[in-house]
């Protein structure tokens, strides 16, 4: 049996017994390189360390930080506060809001789990006392963090950026339109439900003008972070990178401004931080040297001409990735796959024709699904374990979600104009 085949066994192997992403990776690169003759195995150091000492990837641990101090400084309260003031009116109330908030918060801290974390701390509790049930709180809750890596600046649209070679910028520029398309379809979905179980819309009448702008003013200088994230970016005043350090700044000096911000919550954040960043990192280096296998064994080329062979119409392609990327999104965590399947899949796609920009996309979004679908969705199991919801109970109500995700990505496959439409416009 060749090394290469040895290591994919111990890697399914390991994966399927829930061994730890990292250390399923690791265990898979160290039997390559132990039984392929010729190949000293310190290379397998030299890949781990090369695979994070990338200058783009600098960009997670900035964003990880500024997201939360995001959290430390008050600007959560305050722009849940808008939200609320903008679904109000519509059917679901909270429910509404939840969705909405999750939208303004990617753009603020690029994290689906900590977004995650934080509305079902803050508001199923409230959505519960409101009369929603657990279960429909904690979907909605779970489905709705699936925006944050959709909006930028999402961490996976920064690693497949740095993978790929694809302009990060323009990644976070189509992401605002995907991301604008889930919640749309979200809201509608969550509007019928709620209108059909008697979930009440949180208020019938209609704020005066000086009710919206006080609810509206507090909101206004968080949900400017990312106009000068993408501005800034397009304008050439900084890389993606470099964006990143400026949305610490910016979140720093909202805490100050706020006066939320504390010497033990920056200490706290920043130790939030390393451990976030830390486990990030682990995968990325670990998912590094299982890549460099992948590109020594010309797996991908190999992979590419087989599936040409087999396969002349990029749409017939489309429906056979996207039914592997969910599947492997049951099993995997995000970006973990992402390491591991963009070089074999991004050269397959080119060599298609697809757009790149679409292609990646699509990428992340079959992950965004995969983090919220048994057996191992990651999204699934954080919102559970706060709210305290059965898993059986979940799946069960989350079956409408699923299925609307399922629509969605079917058009997000089959209009491109949903993720390459604004960056034409603004690029």
């Amino acid at each position: 049996m060749s090394p290469v085949a040895v290591a994919a066994i111990v890697l399914l192997v390991f994966l399927f017994m829930r061994v730890p992403v990292f250390v399923s990776l690791l265990s898979a690169s160290l039997a390559y390189f132990v039984m392929t003759p010729g190949i000293p195995p310190m290379i397998a150091g030299q890949r781990i360390l090369a695979g994070v000492e990338s200058i783009p990837l600098l960009a997670i641990p900035f964003f990880v930080c500024s997201g939360v101090f995001m959290n430390y400084s008050g600007v959560s309260h305050r722009v849940m506060n808008f939200a609320d003031v903008m679904t109000g009116r519509m059917y679901g109330g909270l429910a509404q809001t939840n969705i909405l908030l999750s939208t303004l918060m990617g753009g603020l801290s690029g994290s689906n789990l900590a977004d995650a974390a934080m509305e079902a701390k803050m508001l199923v509790p409230e959505m519960e006392r409101k009369g929603f049930s657990k279960e429909f709180s904690s979907v909605i809750t779970a489905t709705s963090a699936m925006i944050t890596p959709l909006i930028p600046p999402g961490i996976a649209m920064i690693i497949y950026g740095s993978i790929a070679n694809v302009s990060i910028g323009k990644l976070f520029v189509a992401g605002i339109g995907v991301g604008l398309l889930l919640t749309a379809t979200m809201m509608l979905l969550t509007s019928v439900l709620s209108r059909r179980r008697g979930y009440a819309r949180s208020r019938t009448t209609r704020l005066t003008g000086h009710e919206i702008w006080q609810a509206v003013k507090p909101a206004i200088l968080p949900l400017l972070l990312p106009i000068i994230i993408i501005g800034g970016i397009r304008l050439g005043v900084f890389t993606p990178t470099e964006a990143g350090a400026v949305a610490i700044v910016y979140s720093i000096l909202l805490g100050l401004l706020y006066r939320e911000m504390t010497p033990r919550n920056f200490f706290q954040g920043v130790k939030e931080t390393i451990v976030s960043t830390s486990s990030i990192m682990v995968i990325i280096g670990a998912a590094s040297a299982f890549a460099w296998i992948l590109t020594r064994e010309q797996i991908p080329q190999k992979l590419t001409a087989t599936m040409v062979s087999v396969v002349d119409n990029k749409w017939v392609f489309l429906v056979l990735i996207n039914l592997f990327l969910l599947l492997v999104g049951m099993f995997i965590e995000g970006n973990a796959a992402m390491i591991v399947l963009v070089p074999l899949l991004a050269p397959m796609a080119a060599n298609y024709g697809l757009d790149e920009i679409h292609f990646a996309m699509i990428f992340i979004f079959n992950m965004a699904i995969g983090a919220l679908s048994p057996p191992m969705g990651t999204l699934m199991f954080v919102t559970c374990a706060i709210t305290k919801c059965p898993i059986g109970s979940f799946i069960r109500e989350a079956v409408p979600y699923y299925l609307m995700l399922a629509g969605t990505l079917a058009l997000l496959v089959l209009f491109p104009v949903f993720s390459i439409g604004l960056v034409n416009l603004i690029y």
